[in-house]
């Protein structure tokens, strides 16, 4: 008996270690991530644990005289997870551009959500023929962690299924879901146009028209969130010849969206910056990145980027406070 209890203790011992991928790093201040140059962060919780889900910004040859959207080379998203936001584990690569048979590489952001035991990660590719240019592909798991397989077999949103608009070829990127109590699930996306629309439960299909939601100096990277009944958009706008953080309030999805003004500032060394929003254990985080970090003797620049988080406050009309931007040690 004694022999069978000892083999089931070392047994539950192994299941809860971490896996020999994982590693263990003590959170010191802003870049959260310091050993790997990571961005347009997304954040879930699940149960006692926070995951954040990042871009995996890699060096390549040539990449600091690249333009166009060509200085971002992303090939995998990372994730991350904690449960008191100081101590935190490293899964490694959940997900790949690889995993989408109809993708031809390049990896942009991305949201991972959770409905019916279901976890969902709606994510920025590009796509090959027939649907050349970025595309929304979705990717499904049962677990946070993965692993995560292609859900539908084909891109959930293509260029042909929006107004070009200014950006042209990459309009269909950062895709944001939420989900109301009701359960109606909404997708959130777009570079320079604001695009909207329902999904149907299976969480794979659009459910009716895409709309467009105007906002003042949209450019990217929009975050959906709820509280108090007060519902958040919260975008990457362009500030004075960098993009900030601003948001707009509405009673419902389908708005009207109230302005109400910018989270943030610019974002050290970087041109871009990108929000996710979450409550965790009754306090509120705003995730971003900037390019602080400088890696394996690599300064940070326009595709080497370092995610980062600062507490978020509201005030009691439920605007939220402006968030100053926070640097470790």
């Amino acid at each position: 008996m004694k022999h069978i209890l000892s083999i089931g203790i070392l047994c539950l011992l192994a299941a809860c270690s971490p896996k020999e991928n994982q590693k263990i790093f003590v959170y010191e201040g802003n870049p959260l991530v310091r050993n790997n140059f990571t961005a347009d962060p997304a954040a879930l919780v699940h149960g006692d644990r926070l995951y954040l889900y990042v871009g995996h910004d890699e060096y390549y040859a040539g990449q600091d005289t690249a333009s166009g959207g060509r200085e971002f080379n992303i090939t995998e998203w990372l994730c991350y997870s904690t449960t008191d936001m100081k101590n935190w584990t490293e899964h490694g690569a959940v997900l790949s551009p690889a995993d989408f048979k109809w993708a031809v590489g390049e990896a942009w952001a991305s949201q991972v959500i959770e409905r019916d035991g279901k976890f969902y990660y709606y994510t920025t590719v590009q796509a090959g023929e027939p649907c050349v240019g970025k595309a929304i592909g979705v990717a499904v798991s049962d677990s946070p962690t993965g692993p995560f397989t292609d859900a539908i077999g084909r891109p959930l949103v293509t260029d042909d299924m929006t107004s070009n608009g200014a950006r042209g070829w990459w309009n269909d990127i950062d895709p944001t879901v939420l989900v109301e109590e009701d359960g109606q699930a909404w997708l959130c996306w777009g570079n320079g146009t604001c695009f909207l629309a329902r999904l149907k439960p299976n969480m794979t299909e659009l459910d009716g028209d895409i709309a467009v939601v105007d906002l003042p100096e949209y450019v990217e990277g929009p975050w959906l969130h709820v509280r108090n009944g007060i519902y958040y958009l919260t975008y990457a706008s362009m500030g004075e010849g960098r993009e900030n953080i601003a948001y707009a309030t509405a009673s419902g999805m389908e708005g009207p969206w109230t302005y109400r003004g910018e989270l943030t500032g610019m974002a050290e060394n970087s041109f871009t910056i990108h929000p996710a929003i979450v409550e965790f254990k009754g306090k509120w985080y705003l995730f971003y990145h900037n390019a602080a970090l400088t890696l394996d003797g690599r300064a940070g620049a326009i595709g080497r980027r370092s995610v980062c988080v600062d507490e978020l406050h509201y005030n009691e009309d439920g605007t939220m406070q402006y968030v100053e931007q926070t640097k470790g040690n």
